[in-house]
């Protein structure tokens, strides 16, 4: 009977589907048998057939293990938390007491209810409590002692400094720098100057030195002669322009300009030896065109007219140190040309720059060429000799006053351009002279 019990109670346990979980990691399955009681437990049995679980009840009985397991570990959590308040709430209660007593007692009793706390409490869990507000002031005030002495020593530094002129105000730092730049500045300026200026002298070539001493040298002669009384002219009219030098500083200039023309008459007397060419007796030069008018002998080419820069050879000579009574006369109409030498019609001509007419307000030139108005002189073709009597009319004279004035019997001031001496300036060693053209003809004859 006792065996069919035992028996009867391991195939409800195994029926009702209960496992014995053990502690072994691996799960193993512990599963009871029942024999008979004279039956030798190691014969082996046939296996007494299991009812199975299924596999939703394997996981619903891990969740139910899971939660249980979950609620322990909670349950230890809040006993820990409620340790720790308590212990907090104690804390508490002894700092607001200490702050009490600190206010009562003045400081009396300042930092002993830490130490008191400490030796009852045993573990500290909260780390340094709070600082007296009266220790907190005290720090505070130290640091700001702490500050200002810094502050002085600073102070104190800088002014060493300034005094020992260790180190200057921005200021003046900047005003010597600019001051030394500005110097640095002229200095250079200088030093480009000396240079140029040198390499003008070293550019200097022999020949033109030579020159420059001839032209002084004749200055000075000039000058001397000047001083010796032979400066007063009889009339106005009775001086002659002297031009030595083959240069492109001595020149006489007209103070008067010309009108607007459609016909003129130049005449002048010229004594002149030069060679090869005697250059440019006068030019008449405008803005735009600096070569309106000239009169020009140039190497060995013959003696030209220009008008508005168109030529025509004129067959005029002389170069023989002669004096030379010479006549040019002009019309827009056709551009008519016709030459005088010594009262003779020598040539003619047309078609030299036809219905163009001469320009107003330009620069009359004696004895050099402009190539700008007034300006921009060529020595090789500056005239070498002497001048008198050049007048401009705005007319075509007839040849028997031309006649007249080249034998000296007429006297016939030009209407537009009359030479006297107040309207005749010299530069760069022209000199005027005292002259009587006819009688000085007559001389030379």
């Amino acid at each position: 009977m006792l065996a069919f019990l035992v028996g009867l109670l391991c195939f409800v346990a195994l029926g009702g589907g209960y496992v014995a979980r053990g502690q072994d990691a691996k799960g193993t399955r512990f599963v009871c048998t029942s024999i008979p009681i004279d039956a030798d437990p190691n014969c082996p049995l046939p296996p007494i057939p299991m009812q199975s679980t299924s596999p939703q009840e394997d996981e619903l009985r891990n969740t139910v293990m899971q939660l249980r397991e979950t609620i322990l570990q909670q349950k230890e959590t809040i006993v820990n938390q409620r340790d720790t308040i308590k212990e907090l709430t104690g804390k508490l209660t002894q700092c607001e007491s200490a702050s009490e007593s600190t206010m009562l007692d003045g400081k009396q009793n300042q930092g002993s209810w830490r130490k008191d706390f400490s030796k009852t409490s045993g573990k500290d869990t909260m780390g340094d409590l709070p600082r007296d507000p009266s220790e907190t002031i005290d720090n505070l005030g130290r640091t700001m002692q702490s500050l200002k002495d810094r502050l002085e020593n600073l102070e104190q530094q800088q002014m060493r400094a300034n005094m020992s002129g260790a180190a200057f105000p921005n200021e003046l730092r900047d005003l010597l720098q600019r001051r030394l730049g500005d110097l640095e500045n002229q200095l250079l300026n200088k030093v480009s100057e000396l240079e140029d200026e040198k390499s003008m002298l070293y550019n200097e070539t022999a020949a033109h030195r030579h020159r420059t001493d001839a032209a002084l040298n004749t200055l000075l002669e000039r000058i001397t002669e000047l001083e010796k009384g032979n400066s007063g002219f009889k009339s106005p009219e009775d001086f002659k322009v002297s031009l030595p030098l083959r240069t492109n500083y001595l020149y006489g200039r007209i103070k008067k300009s010309l009108p607007e023309m459609y016909a003129f008459t130049v005449c002048m007397w010229l004594k002149s030896s030069a060679s090869p060419g005697i250059g440019t007796p006068f030019s008449y030069g405008v803005p735009g065109q600096a070569n309106e008018i000239v009169l020009i002998e140039w190497g060995n080419n013959a003696i030209e007219l220009l008008i508005n820069d168109k030529v025509a050879q004129l067959p005029l000579s002389v170069s023989d140190g002669r004096w030379h009574h010479i006549c040019i006369t002009w019309t827009t109409r056709d551009g008519l040309w016709e030459a005088y030498q010594d009262g003779e019609k020598l040539g003619s001509g047309e078609n030299l720059a036809p219905w163009h007419p001469i320009k107003p307000g330009g620069v009359i030139i004696l004895g050099q060429e402009q190539d700008t108005v007034g300006g921009r002189f060529d020595a090789t073709q500056a005239f070498v000799g002497e001048m008198t009597q050049f007048n401009i009319w705005d007319r075509v004279l007839k040849a028997q006053d031309i006649m007249s004035m080249a034998n000296c019997s007429s006297n016939m001031p030009g209407n537009v351009i009359p030479w006297v001496d107040n309207n005749v300036d010299v530069f760069g060693g022209a000199t005027k002279w005292a002259l009587e053209m006819c009688e000085d003809r007559l001389y030379d004859s």
